[in-house]
């Protein structure tokens, strides 16, 4: 028999905590209409219409805007699924 091997102790980065949510931003481009751009945050999120209207100003007017907020995973999701209707979006670890 062998004996057990001892493991190492793991270094963990505490700037990136498992505490924090995580968010998804969109960012301002030049090619989807301002219509277009409500329409996927209704489809995608179930905003009302005001609420995604008002997202959609704050990205044309600001640059960007955060539509989604929580897990790592689900804010994976929901930028994949903003990808895949042709909208630039991010993830950032709130602080």
């Amino acid at each position: 028999m062998t004996a057990p091997v001892a493991t190492p102790d793991v270094n963990v980065d505490e700037s990136v905590s498992l505490d924090h949510p995580w968010k998804v931003v969109v960012w301002d481009d030049p090619v989807n209409l301002m219509t277009y751009v409500t329409f996927v945050f209704r489809k995608l999120f179930g905003f009302s219409k005001a609420k995604a209207d008002q997202l959609m100003m704050q990205v044309h007017v600001e640059g960007r805007a955060v539509v989604s907020s929580g897990s790592k995973e689900k804010t994976e999701f929901d930028v994949f699924r903003l990808h895949g209707h042709g909208l630039w979006a991010t993830l950032e670890q709130d602080a």
